[in-house]
């Protein structure tokens, strides 16, 4: 009941680049350790719906994410989401940039996108 952007990104070499593997610093909505090594992403569900039919079960969950990258610097935030962004895209959509900021108490840099991914089930 979740999309697979752990599995795929666990698995692609540039995201293993920029974040590490085994634990790999890509967590879900919460888990991120306090003051954690940078850069990581974090992610949550933000929307969705199966694919519903009137003759049956749905076979596809439907799900919008939206991924966050926090990093020390903007360079290497940009470059986790561009890691995550090519080993997703071919399983999932982006369907928003958010933008990019920088924490005024933390100092840290921060890149947001939205994703779109079609689950069958």
């Amino acid at each position: 009941m979740f999309a697979p952007i752990n599995a795929v990104c666990a698995l692609d070499a540039g995201v293993i680049a920029v974040l590490g593997s085994a634990p790999q610093r890509l967590y879900p909505f919460g888990d991120a350790p306090q003051d954690g090594q940078k850069p990581y992403a974090v992610w949550q569900t933000i929307g969705g719906d199966p694919e519903n039919y009137l003759a049956g079960r749905p076979d596809t969950d439907g799900y919008t994410l939206q991924v966050d990258v926090y990093a020390t610097t903007g360079k290497d935030a940009r470059a986790v989401a561009r890691a995550i962004r090519d080993a997703i895209e071919l399983k999932a959509y982006i369907i928003r940039w958010g933008g990019e900021s920088r924490d005024p108490s933390t100092k840290n840099y921060r890149y947001s996108f939205d994703v779109s991914w079609l689950v069958p089930r």
